[in-house]
């Protein structure tokens, strides 16, 4: 068994590079950023009801005795899908950066005891899957590995053992990880058996564990994983390849297809493996991917797959609002891979995207309370919509799922939320993402002080000085035109979609001051989407805006709105409003469909055209949508030119 060092220095981190990993920056983790107030405290603290109700979910579920069952601690037989080790693994993972976050003695006591019950179930020799074990038995195993997840839930359960010893110092679970992806590895390979799981996670999750304890032969197999998809073992079980990321291979790749989770969990994984080993040209290839996907095939929410039908991307600018699937989890794993690149790269436009992400396309998947969660995100809502399948947003957030991958995947992004606000380099502490927090990494400690999204000013104060001479690095949205950096009263212009640069001969109590004006934007989508052609999206800041009915006048029906140009403005911000927002407000028409509309045939000459009385109209932050009423909600909205029909 070949070993490196592992890595040392601030450990509190999903994604910890080695000290010879390729990149420009390095994660401070949570020993060295915590979010302190504001908005995401808020957030952060909601979600935290959630984690502990996790719990119970897991056990009326049945998650938890399908463990004890293959742990001989229970008698019956599984219950739920087959992969359902994976909810009770990102629970655990959850409950780690939780533990991190805000100590809890009780917490603590059932991360213990559900860790038990995952020692107990695994086989001798280190394979672990509760399902497979009490439903199929010995010779079920890695029979179906399109769809059986044997791996996926291995992934989750490695991730959740390293957050779980970084956190809490507690080595059991980590000791089950070793003991199976040790029998991968001694499984599946080029000169072993010669295949792949279904559904990606393991590759990022053997890198972390290789960063963990040092051992190679992760790293190795992560690297088979991730070169041994794009060749037809899919097919080999008579599957379509492309819906598992199986058509092209990753490095001859030039976009992501196929089940959005897969297909970004995939690149996540191999941007790891092109950092620990050096490979430029893998992690051009990753950049190139990211791009396309960014400019063709994301949300103006930054939400991921426009099609219910395999939970899928679609083809490129398929962006259908109402019928977009948008997956929680996918936004939730683009942000791994942004925040992948961003390391390994330094590219402001991680960081961007990251933020439109987090604000909006993730957000959105929990409401304000933290306990329910949306699996599905679209853009449109129309009034009166059927509350039919189980994921259907018309059903409003829920508690859980009968595939529950969502709510654990929130759970344990926002526990480790502060792990993606900075970074540091040589010489040189960078800002990212913009909360309330203390940070402290490149030689500088700062407390940062926002009352970011709502206003402007980003407050830094120097708290601690090991390098005077270190560089303060702030991120600055590609949409903050007007923006400036004032250090000791100075003021300068910031360059939008770069990072302002800050120097200086630091002592403790320096002010530096952040302005990311706030102008209210009307944006339209490429021209190519045509579901929202003549449509308009309104922004303020990071945030994506929605039209809701319970914001518009009596009779309004949002399904016949039209936008006024030019007249979207900012309203008083409101503390009693979805638990503090600043609204939107703006003119727009009430629009009539003309009687020969009402039935087929429809005129084949255009018709009369739809007329209607201008109305005062309001919109809220995306986020926030769907936690007083389920109704009518669209964030596209067709552009109404003033005095003329719509």
């Amino acid at each position: 068994m070949s070993t490196a060092a592992p890595t040392t220095g601030p450990g509190l981190s999903p994604a910890r590079p080695t000290e010879s990993a390729t990149g420009v920056s390095t994660p401070l983790g949570l020993d060295r950023a915590r979010i302190t107030g504001g908005f995401w405290l808020d957030r952060q603290q909601a979600v935290s009801t959630g984690i502990r109700a996790g719990y119970e979910q897991l056990e009326r579920a049945g998650n938890l005795q399908n463990l004890r069952i293959a742990a001989g601690q229970a008698e019956g037989e599984a219950v739920g899908p087959i992969f359902a080790d994976s909810d009770v693994y990102k629970w655990l993972e959850a409950v780690a950066w939780e533990l991190a976050r805000e100590p809890d003695d009780d917490l603590l006591a059932l991360q213990r005891e559900v860790t038990a019950v995952v020692a107990a179930a695994q086989q001798e020799d280190g394979y672990l899957d509760s399902v497979v074990q009490v439903r199929l038995g010995p010779e079920g195993r890695y029979t179906d590995l399109p769809w059986s997840h044997e791996h996926y839930c291995a992934g989750h359960l490695i991730q959740a053992a390293v957050a779980q010893v970084r956190c809490t110092g507690d080595r059991e679970l980590l000791e089950v990880a070793v003991r199976l992806a040790d029998h991968l590895v001694a499984t599946f390979g080029e000169d072993r058996r010669h295949d792949v799981d279904g559904h990606p996670v393991i590759e990022m999750a053997l890198v972390e564990l290789y960063r963990e304890t040092g051992n190679r032969d992760y790293l190795e197999l992560a690297r088979y994983f991730v070169d041994a998809r794009g060749h037809g073992l899919m097919a080999s079980y008579g599957k379509e390849p492309a819906y598992f990321s199986d058509r092209v291979p990753v490095r001859e790749a030039t976009t992501v297809e196929g089940h959005a989770v897969r297909a970004v969990y995939l690149t996540a994984g191999a941007t790891d493996l092109a950092a620990e080993t050096g490979d430029e040209s893998l992690l051009t290839t990753l950049d190139g991917q990211f791009a396309n996907m960014w400019a063709a095939k994301t949300y103006v929410t930054g939400g991921f797959g426009s099609r219910w039908d395999y939970e899928a991307f679609g083809e490129p600018y398929e962006l259908t609002p109402d019928r977009a699937y948008a997956e929680t989890c996918a936004s939730i794993g683009v942000v791994q891979w942004a925040w992948r690149m961003l390391l390994a790269t330094g590219r402001p436009s991680y960081g961007d995207a990251i933020e439109r992400i987090l604000f909006n396309g993730f957000l959105a998947g929990v409401s304000l309370g933290g306990a329910e969660y949306f699996y599905v995100n679209p853009l449109q809502l129309r009034g009166g919509s059927t509350p039919d399948e189980n994921r259907s947003p018309a059903h409003g957030r829920r508690g859980w799922f009968a595939c529950a991958c969502c709510p654990p995947n929130v759970m344990r992004t926002m526990a480790s939320l502060a792990g993606l606000l900075a970074s540091r380099s040589e010489g040189a502490l960078e800002v990212h993402q913009y909360a309330t927090a203390s940070l402290d990494g490149g030689g500088l400690a700062v407390d940062v002080v926002t009352d970011y999204p709502w206003t402007p000013e980003i407050r830094l104060t120097v708290t601690a000085v090991d390098d005077p001479a270190t560089e303060l690095r702030l991120r600055v949205p590609a949409w903050a035109t007007g923006a400036t950096v004032s250090v000791r009263g100075e003021e300068r212009p910031a360059t939008p979609g770069g990072y302002a640069t800050v120097s200086a001969d630091w002592r403790v109590g320096d002010e530096v001051v952040l302005t990311l004006p706030l102008q209210v934007r009307t944006v339209t989508a490429h021209p190519r989407v045509d579901a929202v052609r003549g449509c308009v999206a309104l922004e303020r800041g990071p945030l994506v805006y929605t039209f809701e009915h319970a914001d518009q006048p009596a009779g309004v029906e949002l399904d016949d709105i039209a936008l006024l140009p030019g007249t979207a403005r900012a309203g008083e911000h409101r503390s009693d409003l979805l638990a503090g927002v600043t609204p939107l407000n703006a003119r727009g028409r009430h629009l009539t469909a003309p009687d020969e509309y009402a039935a087929w045939p429809w005129p084949t000459d255009g018709g009369s055209p739809r007329v209607g009385e201008p109305v005062d109209l309001v919109a809220v932050p995306y986020y926030a949508w769907a936690n007083r009423e389920i109704d009518a909600m669209r964030v596209w909205v067709p552009l109404a030119p003033d005095g003329t029909p719509a």
